[in-house]
């Protein structure tokens, strides 16, 4: 089993649950090695965001408390900071507040940028999971090193039935080398 292949294989079995949906940027056209994950999803099922990450996750929350399970992408940790405030102080903090009563999940797919063949620079590669899972005290946090690893974790995200978010981080050079 290949790494890409298996986040294809996640993301396919996802596009078939009646309630999910995907967005973010390059989901419906092509720009980044995420979009080929999503090569054979429904076009219904997929909607394209502006560069507005903060935006992109409140619009995830708000959909997820009325009853969509949105998977959304962030094509790298870099581009998921700017969404920092709605995942951290939002999202992560409203079952604490409202003591239960809004518990929605939301599948947050993001990677650690790739460095091979071409290095884009630190600003496009970092890796801030161990930062994020200090902050977070209700969405789960899973690194995917490994191939074997990845269906499962996005089959636990989407059926878990604590109704909690999780944050799935990839690694962008393992699309192609693993």
């Amino acid at each position: 089993m290949k790494y890409f292949d298996e986040l294809k294989r996640a993301m396919d079995w996802l596009a078939q649950k009646p309630d999910t949906l995907f967005l973010g940027q390059a989901v419906e056209f092509e720009g980044t090695a995420m979009t080929n994950t999503l090569q054979d999803v429904a076009r219904s099922k997929l909607l394209e965001m502006p560069v507005a990450e903060e935006f992109q996750m409140g619009l995830s929350i708000g959909m997820a408390i009325n009853g969509t399970v949105p998977i959304s992408i962030f094509p790298r940790w870099n581009f998921l900071l700017l969404a920092t405030n709605q995942l951290v102080n939002h999202l992560d903090k409203m079952p604490i507040y409202s003591h239960g009563e809004f518990n929605h999940k939301v599948i947050i797919r993001t990677a650690i940028g790739s460095e091979r063949p071409i290095n884009p620079q630190i600003q496009h590669t970092g890796d801030f999971t161990d930062a994020f899972r200090l902050m977070l005290k209700t969405v789960e946090v899973i690194r995917l090193k490994e191939p074997e690893e990845i269906f499962n974790a996005y089959q636990l995200a989407y059926e878990r039935n604590d109704n909690k978010s999780t944050l799935l981080v990839e690694y962008g050079d393992y699309f192609n080398e693993k």
